[in-house]
């Protein structure tokens, strides 16, 4: 059954008009939808709010916008069509079915509504995934699905926009244009606030024949998924990587510091088939663990960790310390998430409380939960209908009602050294309300469903974390694997990591959706996730391209090269050194991996990247490179303090032989020995110190050059 807006049936304002007005843009930011209107006429995003808009349009300035004796005359129709001067140009023709509408539903007595409605549940897209040739075309339809079960083509009704134009561009009516560049993009389409995403790809103008494909030999499951995306996209991943590669991108990316030389060396002299899963063993052995807390507790530390001087300092050490004995005791990701979302007691006891001292309103508390645990970013549906996504109010604000019975007593805003602690505790009587229509909010998850029967003596949190943490839950397990991928891959399947949205696909959804079913029947076991993604060819692949995947950035085809974090590399500059870092707050021999807050003062750590300390959690990092960073690698005092600082490695390289000397700096540095070509260039380079010159510094100063070499800096 088809519902249409024409003789037969009686014009409605939510699914006829207000439709043609998003289409025409009069309901875009930039419009009349902006904070305060546009000359004294004011509507909501994208329509988010029909009974303000109907207000807006048929009683707002004495009702001079509908003239319903004499609907041309109507000052909507007249600016509009430029009939009379309009600001923002024409929207459309007077002859259009965009007027005919408009001028029908004026025409009828601009009811607010018709009898029997029918509401908008979903739009689909036909066809919902296209593959293109260079420079092809192809015109998609869009379908509206209504309660009522009748359909409805709204393709001339709907806003399109292109993910990325160099791969394919899409015009105001549907009709998608290849671009002369393979890869694969998304197509988004809006209606009204639907949002949903037509798929396209366009492979290379050559596939590779399956023959290609048949020496690669998968390690497990990911490969596989991976290898299947790479086919369609005539791919070829690079080759493993070298054997010194794979120990220092493997011990950065699960401990955080660089591999100990004479491990590497007894790594590098094994000639066992396995000695890579041995080394992935070793790593996630609890020999290990307080490096690996340290260093994933600096990741998480980011996305958790509130600013001092607003919660104090030792609700912040308190919640520093628990992150790192729950990484240490490996604690399963449900249980590490349910802890956080239903912490309460005092804020300076349990350490979970500073994020409920730091998140203090409901709103707040649920925005901040969605984006770390699923992934979703609803901070703009508290204001209004989320641009590029399908999140409305009601879906924040039915967020935000799972923590809307907390209470609290104490001191709101700690003093920064100590203050009074601050106590938070569970009560009944929910009080998030809808900000426009007043309505006590039922809650309900993101993509979850409603929770109408809560009881009363019930935590609302404690329901929402079970449904969160279930086994059959895909947005939690997800976003989490995401979040791991990211860390060891320098990128997500979806990208950024706390993005997942419907106009941001992922870039491989079988292998996403795979990792997550696989951590979810592995009880959560972040370590179990990492053995899986560190084994696979993937994970091994060389960054060297060849001619398939030099241009591929996200489909992981090749190993993508990356700055290491701020604290690993100052902690490997200092080892190498046999220099510590002094951090005011630490103890003297302390790693910079032991840092608890972001307002240490350190210059090294602001140069490279580490968060605002003033920037509120989750915080994302810097990881590019830039000009301070490699400036301050070749200036900064300090580091020449510590270079020339008593270091036995040091001392002994003045008696060893120039070969040996040169092998054991590159072993450590770079987990592996020089080439014929380095040892050559680095025997000159001594000899041009001439006599008398202090073998000592001639080290120094080889050391100092290959500490600002992109081999050092980098993780490849």
């Amino acid at each position: 059954m088809l519902h249409a807006a024409d003789s037969r049936a009686q014009t409605s304002f939510r699914n006829d008009v207000l439709p043609i007005l998003t289409r025409a843009g009069c309901v875009a930011g930039s419009c009349h939808a902006k904070a305060d209107g546009q000359n004294g006429f004011q509507l909501s995003v994208f329509s988010f709010d029909p009974d303000s808009d109907y207000q807006e349009i048929v009683f707002d300035a004495r009702g001079r916008r509908i003239f319903p004796a004499d609907p041309d005359n109507s000052l909507i129709l007249l600016k509009a069509t430029t009939t009379i001067p309009h600001e923002g140009g024409k929207r459309f023709e007077k002859d259009s079915e965009f007027y005919r509408t408009i001028r029908k539903w004026i025409a009828e007595g601009a009811p607010r509504s018709v009898p029997n409605e029918p509401v908008l549940t979903k739009i689909t897209i036909s066809p919902p995934s296209i593959t293109f040739k260079k420079g092809g075309g192809q015109s998609i339809k869009v379908t509206a699905w209504y309660s009522d079960h009748s359909t409805r083509d709204v393709t001339r009704l709907c806003q399109f926009t292109s993910n990325d134009a160099a791969f394919a561009r899409v015009d105001e009516d549907g009709k998608i244009t290849a671009g002369n560049v393979a890869g694969e993009s998304s197509v988004i389409v809006r209606y009204v606030d639907i949002v949903s995403a037509a798929h396209i790809i366009i492979p290379p103008e050559k596939l590779l024949p399956e023959s290609a494909y048949a020496k690669l030999h998968p390690n497990n499951a990911i490969d596989e998924k991976a290898y299947e995306r790479f086919k369609q996209l005539g791919l070829l991943p690079s080759p493993p990587c070298a054997d010194d590669e794979f120990i220092r991108r493997a011990t950065l990316d699960v401990l955080g510091r660089l591999p100990d030389p004479d491990r590497s060396r007894q790594f590098l002299a094994d000639t066992s088939p396995d000695k890579r899963t041995k080394l992935v063993e070793e790593l996630l052995s609890d020999q290990n663990g307080d490096a690996y807390a340290a260093y994933w507790a600096t990741k998480w530390g980011d996305l958790l960790r509130p600013n001092t001087q607003r919660v104090g300092v030792k609700p912040v050490y308190l919640l520093d310390d628990w992150i790192r004995e729950k990484l240490r005791a490996n604690t399963p990701w449900d249980q590490f998430a349910k802890e956080l979302i239903t912490a309460s007691g005092s804020t300076h006891q349990y350490g979970p409380a500073a994020i409920l001292r730091d998140k203090r309103t409901p709103a707040d508390m649920s925005e901040f939960i969605a984006q770390l645990f699923l992934g979703v970013r609803l901070n703009c549906a508290r204001c209004h209908h989320h641009p590029s996504e399908k999140w409305s109010q009601n879906d924040y604000y039915s967020m935000a009602a799972f923590f809307g019975s907390m209470k609290r007593k104490g001191q709101g805003i700690s003093t920064p050294i100590s203050g009074e602690p601050e106590y938070w505790w569970f009560e009944p009587g929910r009080t998030v309300k809808h900000p426009v229509t007043g309505i006590l909010m039922t809650p309900k998850a993101p993509n979850g469903p409603v929770f109408p029967d809560i009881p009363d003596d019930k935590d609302p949190r404690e329901v929402f974390a079970d449904w969160l943490t279930a086994p059959k839950n895909p947005y939690f397990q997800q976003a989490i694997v995401n979040r791991i991928w990211g860390e060891l891959f320098g990128r997500g399947i979806v990208n950024p990591v706390d993005d997942f949205r419907t106009s941001n696909p992922p870039s491989n959804r079988p292998l996403l959706e795979w990792l997550g079913r696989d951590f979810a029947a592995h009880g959560f076991d972040q370590k179990h996730t990492l053995r899986v993604i560190l084994n696979s060819r993937l994970y091994q692949e060389s960054s060297l391209p060849n001619l398939t995947n030099v241009a591929d950035n996200r489909n992981f085809s090749r190993s993508y090269r990356r700055r290491l974090p701020g604290e690993v590399l100052l902690d490997a500059i200092s080892d190498i050194t046999g220099q510590p870092e002094i951090l005011k707050g630490l103890p003297g021999d302390a790693p910079a991996m032991q840092q608890w807050n972001h307002l240490l003062p350190n210059e090294f750590l602001d140069a490279f990247g580490r968060p605002d300390s003033n920037a509120a959690p989750p915080c994302t990092r810097e990881t590019s490179g830039s000009v301070v960073q490699a400036l301050h690698l070749m200036n900064s005092k300090s580091i020449q303090k510590k270079l020339s600082g008593a270091n036995p490695w040091l001392v002994g390289l003045e008696s060893q032989a120039v070969d040996e000397a040169l092998r054991g700096i590159y072993l450590r540095l770079f987990s592996r020995f020089p080439s014929e070509e380095e040892v050559r260039i680095c025997k000159n380079y001594l000899k041009q110190k001439g006599p008398g010159h202090k073998e000592r510094q001639a080290f120094e100063d080889l050391i100092w050059s290959l500490l600002n070499s992109a081999e050092f800096v980098f993780n490849h």
